[in-house]
């Protein structure tokens, strides 16, 4: 008989505490469908509900650590502040720049946002085909304007002035160093930018800095010839360095980051500018290389452009980013502060007009 009780104790024992889980089970769930529903309401009062915008990348893809990424960081500030639906499609060539367009006009994108100058003519006739949709490019613009696509551009020569003038203020060798991806406007701008700075300190300074890997009077210099490979940003900051170029500027997206990794190797001889973003944390395991980024702060002028499309407007107005409009800057890594402040004054000069590039 005691057996008996004792196992009856255990049976109503477990029954007890499974209509206690039970009760909390369903406790539970209920907290979590009325979170679910919560966030739903909250979603739907945003006013980007139910507008769809989406992004096509070009072939340095999402994860760059640049421009695209950077671009998508926009689209994420879009989905989080106005409530939109947001899509992405990664080139893996230039022949998926089409396709992916007109995947997104028959998926219903009410805007589209391409990143890179390479998408200029898909972007184009994508827009001309699709006039009820809006169309924004990254480092681009339409001349003659298309109504319903703007450019979302950047005066980048201006922080690269301020670039170049920081390095040859920095270099110990008095020899500095930049090249691109490949030869186009949103490249070589930075790199334009970049040699009249160093030209403007050995003005100021009556130095004799010299720069490789771009010449100012014939507009052309050292490119890779892609934005993809990591072995060439690698061979080309060497070979710069083989020639006294203690600081490089690569503007060339996961190009780049292949100079990043040679600079870590060269045991801090070696010191890189990054572009676009702050390279210092979006690439932290080479941290330690970067003095100072050139920065194109794109995710603000992507997150105006769909903001537009929420409020109904369809422009053709480029975004233009400047240092007087905080669309592009400087972020300072390992710069001392009395060279700092120097640079910082040389762009007031810039923002205000005091100082012509």
């Amino acid at each position: 008989m005691t057996k008996r009780k004792g196992l009856k104790s255990a049976v109503l024992a477990i029954a007890a505490f499974a209509l206690i889980a039970g009760a909390c089970g369903s406790s539970d769930t209920a907290t979590e469908e009325t979170t679910a529903e919560a966030t739903e309401e909250t979603t739907a009062a945003l006013p980007g509900a139910g507008i769809l915008a989406c992004q096509v990348t070009d072939t340095g893809g999402v994860d760059d650590k640049g421009f695209n990424q950077i671009s998508y960081k926009g689209m994420q500030d879009a989905e989080a502040s106005l409530g939109v639906t947001i899509d992405l499609l990664e080139s893996a060539s230039d022949a998926d720049y089409a396709p992916n367009l007109q995947n997104f006009a028959d998926k219903g994108c009410n805007i589209i946002v391409t990143v890179g100058f390479l998408l200029g003519d898909a972007t184009k006739a994508a827009a001309e085909a699709n006039p009820d949709k809006n169309y924004a490019i990254v480092d681009s613009a339409f001349d003659p304007p298309l109504a319903n696509a703007r450019g979302l551009v950047f005066a980048t020569d201006q922080p690269s002035f301020m670039a170049g003038y920081l390095a040859a203020g920095m270099s110990k060798t008095g020899v500095v160093g930049t090249f691109g991806g490949i030869n186009i406007p949103p490249v070589s701008i930075f790199m334009d930018g970049f040699a009249k700075g160093v030209a403007y300190y050995n003005t100021q300074k009556g130095a004799k800095v010299k720069v490789l890997g771009w010449d100012t009077t014939k507009k052309d210099g050292t490119f890779a010839g892609n934005f993809n490979s990591l072995d060439d940003g690698k061979n080309i900051a060497k070979s710069q360095a083989d020639e006294g170029a203690d600081i490089i500027f690569p503007v060339a997206g996961p190009v780049g980051l292949g100079s990043a990794q040679f600079a870590m190797e060269s045991g801090g001889k070696v010191k890189i500018i990054g572009v676009d973003v702050d390279m210092s944390v979006s690439n932290p395991d080479a941290a330690a290389v970067y003095i100072a980024s050139v920065l194109k702060n794109i995710d603000a002028a992507v997150l105006a452009a769909i903001t537009d499309t929420v409020n109904g407007v369809k422009t053709s107005d480029n975004y233009v980013g400047t240092l007087a409009n905080g669309g592009v800057g400087v972020a300072y890594t390992a710069v001392p502060a009395e060279l700092q402040a120097e640079v910082e004054a040389i762009g007031a000069g810039i923002a205000d007009g005091t100082i012509k590039i």
